[in-house]
């Protein structure tokens, strides 16, 4: 089905193989392709042979790769990931305005989407948030009390830009909300007059069970609240997502498919593309993904 992404590169003689293009580009590599949905490439010493034991397999790449997972500067489906997280901050911007004096990303992640939406929605963009590059991805780290002391480390507010200013924050998702409620919170402490959040994808409501190391349901933020719920919780003066219609919208496509979608995008519709087969053994919440379990 082609869920996660896979390029083949060139350098010289050699053949690459890589997730993204922009490893490839690290090492001087040039892009080919992208790999088919179904297809098998064997590469040995006589060169390389492209096999499809598959012909009739439907693409449905995950969305999540656009949104979030992939780097900004790698190219999907024929176009930069970064333009496509821009238009999701535009796309959101059309959905959900507001009166806000200042867009600030929850960084890095974040920074496309607040562009997009500091460009429709005409409300200047500034860093109100300054991250520190030596430390990983929150929401994968093992334990909770790691993950909030790593938001620490990560962040930290540009507090002279922040006070007295209505600031609206720009993710590209909530996972469990650990890290959306440490930002608030030094946006709050910084002297904000108001604080809301705008997030440039739908809730997730729906575990991952192919390759990523997303929560089991009972701790995804979405699953187990209201919006009106989670803007309480995350003490913001409001709180709205991306609709489903609304990211499609950002991928170039005029609505989604309800029968036969284009895109894996299950953590936000629980459209699963394959059936769970451990699903009626009692360990559905428990499946493993690639990573360890968080």
């Amino acid at each position: 089905m082609g869920i996660r992404p896979l390029v083949l590169g060139s350098l010289g003689k050699a053949k690459i193989i890589s997730s993204e293009t922009c490893a490839l580009d690290i090492i001087g590599a040039k892009f080919v392709r992208e790999i088919k949905c179904g297809e098998i490439i064997a590469i040995d010493k006589d060169g390389m042979k492209s096999y499809n034991p598959f012909p009739n397999s439907k693409e449905r790449p995950c969305i999540f790769e656009y949104i979030y997972f992939a780097r900004p500067d790698s190219i999907m489906s024929g176009n930069s990931v970064y333009e496509y997280r821009k238009k999701m901050g535009m796309e959101l911007a059309k959905e959900h305005k507001t009166n806000g004096d200042i867009i600030i990303p929850v960084p890095d992640s974040g920074v496309p989407a607040a562009l997009g939406y500091s460009i429709q929605s005409k409300i200047p963009f500034d860093l109100g948030i300054i991250r520190n590059h030596y430390v990983g991805r929150t929401f994968i780290e093992p334990t909770q009390k790691i993950r909030q002391l790593g938001i620490k480390l990560k962040h930290n507010p540009n507090k002279k830009l922040i006070k007295g200013k209505k600031v609206v924050l720009i993710d590209d998702s909530i996972v469990r909300g650990t890290t959306a409620i440490k930002i608030v919170e030094m946006v709050r402490e910084a002297e904000a007059s108001e604080v809301h959040m705008r997030v440039s994808s739908p809730p997730i409501k729906f575990p991952d069970y192919y390759g990523i190391d997303t929560p089991k349901k009972e701790e995804l933020l979405a699953a187990n609240n209201t919006i009106k719920e989670m803007e309480k919780k995350l003490k913001l003066d409001s709180l709205h997502f991306l609709s489903i219609e609304g990211l499609y919208k950002s991928m170039g496509l005029i609505k989604r498919n309800s029968v036969s979608p284009q895109f894996t995008d299950h953590c936000f519709s629980g459209d699963y593309p394959t059936e769970l087969t451990d699903k009626n053994e009692g360990i559905l919440s428990s499946q493993l993904s690639l990573l360890s379990d968080n």
